[in-house]
């Protein structure tokens, strides 16, 4: 059929191609192999009134008196290192899957046929090398550890493949730029193997050495409706241990978009339709710009416009996240 003739199908939608595990988090000393589970405690705490108040509260003394003497009691969860270690491990296993062409469900056959013309005619190109290398970059700088990477004294990053085994020191790597590294390129060459050929499985292991003690950050969860109660923060837990959503740690694999306008300013962002960042409440893929997902993925289905190569990479990145894209 005609490209001219295509539709978008009511119906199209692409499972993950990354996969990545729960990641747990244990307790250890850097220069020792020796590991315990982090539990998830409780802490009731007097805090003090800090939000914002109104107008007329706070320009009254009296009422700002009144209303500062309260005591702002709450009940949180928290994880922390032990006093006698000083390192954060956090563990997971990432899969890697190919078929990248097949869609898990489309109610089109001459647009499936169309769209995967298109993805094993980019494959052959590129052979999902450009992918391949950002993912592994983000494996290896521990972008997945969040605030766990933020002041800590070292971090590495430990990745297992059958019988091959990495180290990257992680603070090497940059959080901005995807440079030129042998051992990262290395990783990605499996990783390619994965997208392309057969799934691959890779165990990940990245320490923080944090401080004895120090706080450590799981994945908060967010409790919908009711049930709260007088707790105020509730973290993510697996079986009483510290962990992290596989959701927070694939958003950081995929934090590989620097194909957007904003790109020299704030760096790399996750790979989303309309390249939203919710912490900094904005958009950087706007549908009146024609660059976010279902624009680009239009034109060139629907109207034969193919993307330049930096839009394309952004494409097949958004099909490897899985989705639902149909009208």
């Amino acid at each position: 059929m005609a490209v001219e003739k295509l539709k978008t199908p009511s119906v199209l939608a692409f499972e993950a191609k990354l996969i990545p595990s729960d990641g747990l988090m244990f307790a250890g000393n850097w220069d020792k192999n020796e590991w315990t589970p982090i539990n998830v405690g409780e802490k009731a705490v007097r805090g003090t009134i800090s939000n914002r108040l109104k107008a007329a509260v706070a320009n009254d003394p009296a009422k700002l008196d009144a209303e500062v003497s309260k005591a702002n009691l709450q009940t949180v969860d928290v994880a922390a290192l032990a006093h006698t270690t000083d390192t954060l491990k956090l563990a997971f296993t990432l899969r890697v899957l190919s078929g990248l062409h097949v869609p898990s469900t489309c109610n089109s056959p001459e647009y499936q046929a169309a769209l995967a013309e298109k993805v094993q005619t980019y494959q052959a190109q590129t052979e999902f090398a450009e992918l391949a290398k950002r993912y592994a970059y983000n494996i290896a700088n521990g972008r997945f550890l969040w605030r766990n990477r933020v002041g800590a004294e070292a971090v590495k990053v430990v990745v297992t493949y059958k019988e091959t085994c990495f180290e990257f020191d992680s603070y090497a790597l940059s959080l901005r730029e995807f440079g030129d590294d042998a051992q990262v390129n290395q990783l990605a060459t499996i990783i390619q193997q994965g997208l392309t050929d057969e799934h691959v499985l890779l165990k990940v292991e990245a320490y923080s050495q944090l401080g004895q003690g120090q706080m450590v950050y799981p994945s908060q969860e967010l409790v919908m409706g009711g049930g709260k109660g007088d707790k105020s923060k509730f973290l993510y837990q697996l079986d009483g241990q510290a962990a992290m959503h596989s959701q927070k740690i694939g958003n950081a694999l995929r934090t590989i978009d620097t194909w957007h306008p904003e790109a020299d300013e704030i760096g790399p962002i996750a790979v989303e339709p309309y390249g939203s960042v919710t912490n900094r409440g904005a958009a950087y893929r706007q549908p009146k710009a024609k660059n976010d997902f279902y624009n680009l993925l239009d034109g060139w289905m629907i109207k034969g416009k193919e993307p330049e190569l930096e839009q394309q990479h952004y494409l097949m990145a958004m099909l490897i996240r899985g989705g639902v894209f149909g009208e």
